[in-house]
Parts: structure tokens; sequence; C-alpha cells
């Protein structure tokens, strides 16, 4: 049973600073946050911009519940800065590369995968299909569990993988986002096509449709992601020094 909590980013990027930006998000980051904070990175990509708004990177973090994400923001945001020392030292950093973003907190499905498990059992995309669904207000829960019912087999018929189902916290329940890993863009394309057609896709179109709002766009790993890689990243594992702080 997944009882973690995720924070889900969007960043907007600085002209050509993509690469640049999550390889210090990854190497630098991610080791820091799992030291002092316990936090796990559960994902960095870079948004397709053919698909979406450019330049652009999805980063998802897994906190220990939301007691564990309480006990982070008490560590990030004791000082008068509103950001410990690392953080503010890694932030001056990331300022170069990226001008601003914006952030919420999503909860799992019971049933959705830890960082952890799906690493062990090797799931991982060419690609990745982000999808944000609007609902009615108290909707979020049984629309997961159709994510569970429908959309997994009529998906894995195609290959693809779920990675989460969540819906956003602090609202109505009328928020859910839904990451798919996509085996290669061939089958990305086969999906698509195929949604008026395959009975099992043309039934979770219809759940879709249905919502009050829907939209996907596609997304690949950093290279430091944890899917590509299949762990978390380490200090080892940067490319070049950065100052980290003590």
């Amino acid at each position: 049973m997944n009882t973690k909590v995720y924070t889900h980013e969007f960043i907007n990027i600085i002209g050509s600073n993509r690469a640049n930006y999550m390889h210090h998000m990854t190497a630098n980051w991610c080791p820091m946050a799992r030291d002092d904070r316990g936090q796990l990175c559960y994902g960095v990509w870079g948004v397709v911009g053919t698909t979406d708004h450019w330049p652009r990177v999805v980063n998802m973090w897994e906190e220990d519940g939301l007691d564990g994400l309480a006990a982070a923001l008490g560590h990030e945001l004791g000082r008068p800065s509103l950001q410990d020392e690392k953080l503010e030292a890694w932030w001056n950093e990331a300022a170069n590369f990226r001008s601003g973003g914006y952030d919420r907190v999503l909860i799992p499905a019971p049933w959705t995968r830890t960082i952890d498990e799906l690493c062990a059992d090797g799931v991982s995309g060419i690609a990745y299909a982000h999808d944000t669904i609007k609902l009615r207000p108290g909707g979020a829960d049984t629309f997961l569990s159709q994510v569970r019912d429908l959309a997994v087999n009529a998906h894995h018929a195609f290959g693809w993988q779920l990675v989460g189902a969540l819906k956003t916290s602090m609202r109505r329940d009328d928020e859910c986002i839904v990451i798919w890993a996509l085996p290669s863009w061939q089958q990305w394309s086969e999906v698509e096509k195929a949604r008026d057609t395959d009975s099992g896709l043309k039934a979770w179109r219809d759940v879709l449709w249905a919502a009050e709002g829907y939209e996907r766009f596609l997304m690949c790993d950093a290279p430091l992601s944890p899917m590509k890689i299949g762990r978390q990243p380490e200090r080892s594992d940067r490319t070049f020094e950065w100052n980290e702080p003590q």
C-alpha cells in the first residue's frame, strides 16, 4: 500500500538551460534532499515541446507521507529567508537555469507503486504520457478506481505501463494526474490512432471525455532520472563539480 505523498512541479527553463537544470536537480539536489529530509526523486522529465509549453521540466518528489512532508517543510522554512542553507545555495545556482514554476501536492491511489517499487519492477519508457484530468468536486477517488479497472488493461495491450495515478490535495478532490511509461514512440502513435476503434481504449476515452477537462502531453527522462537508471541519483553521478554546502 502506497502511503507516500508527492510534490509535483512544473519548472520554466531559461533559454537552452534544460540539460543544465536537469543535471543540477538530479546530481546535486537529489543526494542532499535524500540525506537531509528523506525526500526521494520520483522523476525529472523534459517536456516534449511539440505537445505542451516549452522549454519546461517536470519534477516529482516522493515524501514520507504528509507527516514527512510537514517535517521537510519545517526543515526548509525555518530561517528568515524561508530556505535552509543548503537549499539557498542550490537555489542560487538553479536561478541561472530556471525562471519559476508551479507546484502541487499529490496523494497516490493506494495501489500505485512507489519509486523504489517502480525501479525494482524495471518500469521505464522511451517517453512518458502525462495526463491531467479535471473532475466534478469529490470525483477523484472514483476516477482513480476507473484508472485501475479500465485504463490499465486497455493500455497494457499496447505496451504502456502505469507509472502513477494520483489526486491533487488541498482542493475539492477535483483533479487527478496519471502518468504512463511508453515503450516506444511507435506505441504512443498506436494508442493515439486506436482510441476511436479499440474497444478498451474507446471505453477509456469516453471516461476522459465525460470529465470536466482533460489534457495530455509527453515528456522524456532526464539522464539521471530514477526510472532511467533504475535507482536514485548519487553524488558520484555528477559530471561537473559543484560547491555543495556541508
